[in-house]
């Protein structure tokens, strides 16, 4: 099984292409468990299956977390599986990519920036609290797309020099908070100046933190914008592998239209997956 590994601000990804439907989809899951776990194999935040399009894509993204559970979507995969189609001529300079939460557009900035447009925002509340172990947080909860990819935002006061292994057990208890009905990835903030956020967030399916969250980045941004604390363009979020830009368009009335991830992709390496640990008949795309 050929596979590329890239990252985008450091969230990682394993690529394989199955336009060909060679692997069943009920074998996927125990692939992906076995191939992203750091140490044992070769280690990723999520993996990615490029699939035939099945309604106007160039291609289509099934996107995995992980522990193997399917998510909606991912926005540094989306950024990093643009590149994958570009390079591998599924598509041109701007591609349409079909994802579980509906269609993405994507487009080569240049050799290794890349942006796309986001799922849109929905099933809002920017006023939420969250109650945990006597402490109230203020909690906003966004969704992108349909179905939605759910995100809390919650601000943190120096949230740099904020303690990891407390942080950690927060974000865990916040991920299954009983408000939201499908868990979420938390994404914990703070403003550190016009225009420029610094960012950390808890992953639902990575079950940790990863170094980077496009779609947690436009979430927390779409919260600050509407509650008029950034200005929504270009605005700069910091997080542990590196930089991300937001830009917000929203109509007269003040409503979201259009969501924008920019940022780098790096391609890691190339190669074949031969982990003994797989049923060699899975790997033989």
């Amino acid at each position: 099984m050929e596979f590329w590994k890239m990252n985008g601000a450091g969230n990682d990804f394993i690529v394989v292409d199955d336009r060909q439907d060679a692997i069943p989809d009920e074998k996927w899951p125990e692939i992906i468990r076995t191939v992203c776990e750091r140490h044992m194999s070769i280690g990723a935040d999520g993996f990615m299956v490029v699939k035939k399009p099945t309604y106007g894509g160039d291609y289509k993204m099934l996107f995995f977390n992980s522990d193997g559970s399917m998510g909606e979507m991912c926005g540094n995969g989306a950024r990093c599986i643009c590149r994958y189609g570009y390079e591998n001529g599924l598509a041109g300079e701007v591609q349409k990519v079909e994802t579980t939460a509906g269609l993405v557009t994507g487009w080569r900035v240049d050799r290794r920036l890349y942006r796309v447009r986001l799922n849109d925002p929905c099933n809002m509340r920017l006023d939420g609290k969250a109650e945990v172990d006597g402490a109230t947080y203020d909690c906003a909860y966004v969704e992108l797309g349909d179905p939605g990819i759910p995100h809390a935002a919650v601000p943190m006061k120096d949230l740099k020099n904020f303690d990891t292994q407390t942080l950690f057990r927060l974000g865990r208890k916040l991920r299954f908070y009983k408000d939201f009905p499908k868990g979420a990835n938390v994404n914990f903030y703070e403003i550190i100046g016009p225009d420029h956020v610094y960012e950390r967030t808890y992953e639902r399916g990575v079950e940790d933190f990863t170094y980077a969250c496009g779609t947690g980045t436009g979430s927390v941004v779409t919260v600050l914008t509407l509650l008029g604390k950034v200005s929504g363009k270009n605005v700069r979020v910091d997080m542990t592998g590196g930089t991300l830009y937001i830009d917000v368009e929203r109509d007269g009335s003040g409503h979201v239209t259009d969501l924008f991830l920019t940022g780098p992709t790096n391609i890691v390496c190339k190669g074949e997956i031969t982990d003994e640990a797989l049923d060699p008949s899975l790997l033989s795309m």
